[in-house]
């Protein structure tokens, strides 16, 4: 299933970067791929129950999900 997040907060490739080999460990995401141009973050992921997770780790990487 894909997902699309709107994320505010990534100013760089840098930003992407991280997003991306954190999110990338959660189980249950098969791929992600943020971009700081477009101000989001795609997502393959097994089930919605994945969701509330992936908030989360991009709260605490200090990134806002809209």
């Amino acid at each position: 299933m894909e997902v699309v997040l709107k994320v505010e907060g990534m100013h760089c490739e840098g930003c992407e970067n991280r997003i991306q080999n954190a999110v990338s460990k959660i189980d249950g995401v098969e791929e992600v791929k943020a971009s700081h141009e477009k101000k989001e973050v795609k997502l393959t992921i097994e089930s919605e129950e994945v969701l509330p997770s992936v908030k989360e780790k991009l709260d605490d990487l200090g990134f806002t999900v809209e």
